[in-house]
């Protein structure tokens, strides 16, 4: 092997730039923008939060797109296709009512009901937790007992025994899947208080004499809105999907009223004559529940500071 030529004029001393030193390369950001930035990176969560979007903006604006109502019946175009009842996209069904409208409609119906009983859910589970981990102790033992009572019955059993109860109905549901679901949500906020109370920034806030509630709401809860964000997508579409079985067995929405569910409901008793019936509510359930999920798996991705290159 030859021996390396090192000499002196193949150096060239630079110096000391202190301008170029205190150059920002990259500019700083906070938490949300860098998941932003990590989510965007991401085309299969975009592609589902446009598509996502797309189907929230129709549930308003298709009951409007079409001259009918959503009960209008129509007995001289009684199940008839899109071919056979010009005007009607979607075709009509057995009472001649517009199938196009009704998907529409039933979408908002299901997405409000989804919404409305997990943001209860999440908010029920967010004090429960916090509290329960925060505090500790027998008070923590006894509220995570509770919840173990509580999920040792099928959520669904609880679901329809509320509903056979009260009485089906829009409230009704609501308040069936807000009562029965936020045991999930509780352990979870539990479990990232339980890790969070010991750190330095909570020290100094008890140190500087915060309040426990103050501590929970304006440090620990905050802090854990990551995971909870990600909680939030995943449970929308199991919402969804519960309103849709119920409505489905005959325990969701009164008629004329329509939802997700009961339209497949309908679809179902004539689906070897007139299978489009069931189609396309079916299809629009089917691309909410895995649109919500492959955003939630974006944002696990994005939030989730273990899964950080």
């Amino acid at each position: 092997m030859s021996e390396l030529n090192i000499t002196a004029e193949k150096f060239r001393h630079v110096g000391k730039d202190l301008a170029k030193s205190q150059e920002v390369v990259r500019p700083s950001l906070t938490y949300w923008q860098d998941a932003w930035r990590r989510l965007k990176k991401n085309k299969v969560a975009i592609a589902s939060l446009i598509l996502l979007t797309f189907i929230v903006i129709m549930s308003f604006a298709g009951p409007h797109i079409l001259p009918y109502e959503f009960d209008h019946q129509d007995y001289t175009v009684i199940n008839k296709t899109a071919a056979e009842a010009p005007g009607h996209w979607f075709g009509t069904d057995a009472l001649g009512r517009d199938i196009f409208v009704r998907v529409w409609q039933g979408t908002q119906v299901s997405l409000a009901i989804a919404v409305i009983a997990v943001l209860i859910n999440v908010s029920i589970g967010i004090i429960y937790g916090g509290i329960s981990g925060y505090v500790g102790g027998t008070i923590d033992n006894v509220m995570m007992r509770t919840v173990d009572v509580l999920f040792s019955i099928p959520q669904m059993l609880w679901v329809i025994m509320l509903i056979v109860v009260i009485g089906p109905g829009f409230d009704t549901i609501v308040i069936a899947l807000a009562l029965t679901g936020w045991g999930g949500m509780s352990r979870l906020v539990r479990g990232q208080v339980l890790q969070l109370r010991e750190m330095e920034f909570v020290l100094a806030a008890k140190t500087l004499g915060a309040s426990g509630r103050r501590v929970i709401l304006r440090h620990l809860i905050p802090n854990s809105l990551g995971p909870i964000i990600i909680n939030l997508t995943f449970a929308i579409p199991g919402a969804i999907f519960t309103e849709a079985f119920l409505s489905y067995i005959g325990l969701g929405l009164p008629v004329p009223q329509a939802s997700l569910g009961t339209l497949a409901n309908d679809g179902a008793n004539l689906l070897l004559i007139h299978p489009y019936q069931l189609m396309y509510p079916s299809i629009v359930i089917v691309v909410l529940m895995l649109g919500f999920n492959l955003l939630g798996d974006g944002l696990r991705d994005a939030l989730d500071p273990r899964l950080r290159q």
